[in-house]
């Protein structure tokens, strides 16, 4: 049996995606995430990339301190530490409304539409981001 990570959509601290970052770093530490996972995990043009971007983290020090422990909460305090100060509602909204965004007529769409087209649902128009994708694929948003 596969174990995903949350949602993109779950939020942390009033934050979207940044959970599921956090959880694929644990599930890649236990030997539990999926292959096709690894590839995206921290790289700059990716969701990881952005979020990290967005906190002012480097990956590998927020891989450090997952594998430490803590809650997830714990963490993104960790990151206003760190990083970028503690975001404000302005902040999270922004953040928020992108990630729901992401992937829908931005740099990140040639790839949804090639993941679309592998996972052989390119003609699925109610899927038009990058977490709608993910949900669907990891079983949270219905198929067909």
């Amino acid at each position: 049996m596969v174990t995903y990570p949350k949602s993109p959509n779950e939020t942390v601290g009033g934050m979207t995606y940044f959970g599921r970052m956090l959880d694929k770093i644990r599930l890649h530490a236990g030997g539990e995430l999926p292959e096709a996972y690894h590839k995206n995990m921290g790289i700059p043009r990716s969701a990881d990339g952005v979020c990290l971007n967005f906190l002012r983290i480097k990956y590998d020090d927020l891989k450090k301190r997952v594998t430490e422990g803590g809650t997830d909460e714990e963490i993104l305090e960790w990151c206003y530490e760190k990083g970028r100060r503690r975001l404000n509602q302005g902040d999270l909204t922004v953040w928020n409304e992108f990630m729901r965004k992401f992937g829908w007529k931005d740099f990140a769409t040639p790839v949804l539409d090639q993941q679309k087209q592998a996972a052989g649902i390119s003609d699925r128009a109610d899927i038009e981001t990058i977490g709608q994708f993910i949900d669907c694929e990891e079983g949270r948003f219905a198929t067909e």
